[in-house]
C-alpha cells in the first residue's frame, strides 16, 4: 500500500473508526462496501497503556478471526504476541478473547480468503481481487499474512460500561432537546 494511503487509513482509523466504536455506534459504519470492523483493545508492549486498532474480521465456528495487514511489522500484531488477551469492540458487542496464530494450511486457506472478502473496497489493497483468485494463487501471495484467531473468554467491557464513550452522545443528545426546548 502506498504511504500516502497508509497515512489516510491511520488518521481514518483514529479519528473516526476507533471514536465511533467507543460510542458504540461501530454498526453504522460498517457494510459490504465499507468492511466489516471491529476494533482490538490492545496492551502496548512497552509503554502497557491501551492501544486500540480497527481491523476487518470474518466469524468462522464461533470464533473470530484477522489478519495484520502490515505483516509482522504491525504494532498492535507484535502488542498481542506480547499480551495475547485483547478486547475485541465488534458492531454488536463487545468481547474479551485470547490470541493465537494460526498455521494450519487449510484453515488458512478458507479463513484468509473470507476476510478479504468481508473487507470490502480494502479487501483489494492487497493486490488482487480476493473474490476469483485461485486458492493456490491466494496461499502464494498471503503466505507472509498473519492470520490471527481469537478465542472468546467472556463479554468485554463495552461503550456503556466504565471507561466507555456511550454516556457522551447520550448526554449530548440530552442536552441539545433541552437547549431546543428552551429556545422553543
Amino acid at each position: 500500500m502506498p504511504p500516502y494511503l497508509r497515512r489516510f487509513f491511520w488518521f481514518l482509523n483514529r479519528y473516526f473508526m476507533v471514536p465511533l466504536f467507543r460510542l458504540g455506534l461501530g454498526r453504522l459504519v460498517v457494510s459490504p462496501v465499507s468492511g466489516y470492523i471491529m476494533v482490538l483493545k490492545v496492551i502496548g508492549r512497552k509503554t502497557g497503556q491501551v492501544r486500540y486498532a480497527p481491523v476487518n474480521y470474518a466469524i468462522w465456528k464461533g470464533e473470530i478471526y484477522c489478519l495484520s495487514g502490515g505483516r509482522e511489522t504491525s504494532d498492535w500484531y507484535r502488542n498481542l504476541l506480547a499480551t495475547p488477551e485483547a478486547e475485541l469492540i465488534l458492531p454488536t458487542g463487545t468481547l474479551f478473547a485470547r490470541m493465537e496464530p494460526v498455521t494450519d494450511p487449510e484453515t488458512r486457506r478458507l479463513i484468509i480468503r473470507q476476510v478479504l472478502k468481508n473487507a470490502g473496497f480494502a479487501g483489494f489493497f492487497e493486490g488482487y481481487n480476493p473474490f476469483t483468485i485461485s486458492d493456490v494463487e491466494l496461499m502464494k501471495r498471503s503466505a507472509d499474512l498473519p492470520l490471527l484467531r481469537f478465542h472468546p473468554l467472556g463479554p468485554g467491557s463495552g461503550a456503556s460500561d466504565p471507561g466507555g464513550w456511550a454516556w457522551f452522545w447520550v448526554w449530548g443528545v440530552l442536552l441539545a432537546v433541552l437547549w431546543f426546548w428552551k429556545r422553543a
